[in-house]
């Protein structure tokens, strides 16, 4: 990886009725809005993975449909995380990743799994569920993030426990669940999710522009000033530890969801000034 990890921006799904004649031309077929989609952004997060199981067909159809360079996050499957054990989600861990996904090929980015926000900490219970997920599957490697919604996280033992399996949280900007900033893994995942339809943009273009910086240093392997508050387990001062360069995937989602690509192409705009 070079001194910098590849910056990607985007949005949930590419089906939505609000989009047509804002994000998309109108009269554009709706066949054709994954193609228009991946051409005007660079990353989408499939929600539909998370409700029901796709087939190898479908994932590799999707392929075809997007650009060079275009990745997908998928969703795992509600079945594994909402559950009161996850250390039992191995069946349904597998039969999604039975399903097809590295029919995506190089198309395939991190894997997300997404907990309930009554999901509480339970540093046994959640390891197991992170030695569930494999690190490659079919001679292709996975990403894996969490997404998780319950402020017993916010402590020192569960970033412990998610460096010690590369895997990252998601830094989620909501308004009601928890921010955690802390870096595990090879990249980032943010959630920027306080977006407003009344503002062109989702986020005020100033709020863009930060966001942007933030997404330029968790590139270059640091931590936002920014988000500096919501470490949980900070370094101790004066030790110095060299940066890992990471890729970051941002997705503006679900607040001001019209206008989210206009949110996501604004941020992509604002990393070239």
């Amino acid at each position: 990886m070079s001194a910098h990890g590849t910056i990607r921006a985007g949005i949930g799904g590419w089906t939505f009725a609000p989009w047509r004649g804002v994000f998309y031309p109108e009269k554009l077929p709706q066949a054709k809005e994954l193609h228009f989609a991946s051409r005007a952004l660079s990353t989408i997060e499939i929600n539909g993975t998370y409700y029901r199981s796709q087939t190898p067909a479908t994932f590799a159809k999707w392929a075809r449909d997007v650009p060079d360079g275009f990745v997908f996050a998928l969703k795992g499957p509600r079945f594994a995380t909402n559950r009161r054990v996850l250390a039992e989600a191995g069946d349904s861990i597998k039969r999604f990743l039975d399903s097809g996904p590295t029919m995506l090929g190089d198309r395939l980015g991190p894997i997300l799994w997404q907990f309930a926000p009554t999901k509480k900490f339970d540093e046994s219970d959640f390891g197991a569920f992170l030695e569930l997920l494999p690190r490659e599957l079919d001679g292709k490697p996975l990403r894996h993030a969490v997404e998780v919604r319950h402020d017993t996280f916010k402590c020192a033992e569960f970033v412990a426990l998610i460096r010690r399996h590369a895997v990252p949280v998601v830094y989620a900007d909501h308004p009601t669940y928890p921010a955690i900033a802390d870096l595990a893994g090879d990249f980032v995942y943010a959630r920027l999710q306080k977006g407003e339809d009344t503002i062109p943009t989702a986020y005020p273009p100033k709020d863009i522009a930060r966001w942007a910086e933030a997404a330029r240093t968790w590139a270059s392997g640091g931590v936002p000033t920014r988000v500096e508050a919501d470490l949980c387990a900070p370094s101790p001062k004066g030790k110095k530890t060299k940066p890992l360069p990471r890729d970051v995937f941002v997705y503006f989602i679900h607040g001001g969801k019209v206008h989210a690509p206009a949110a996501a192409q604004a941020f992509t705009a604002a990393l070239l000034t």
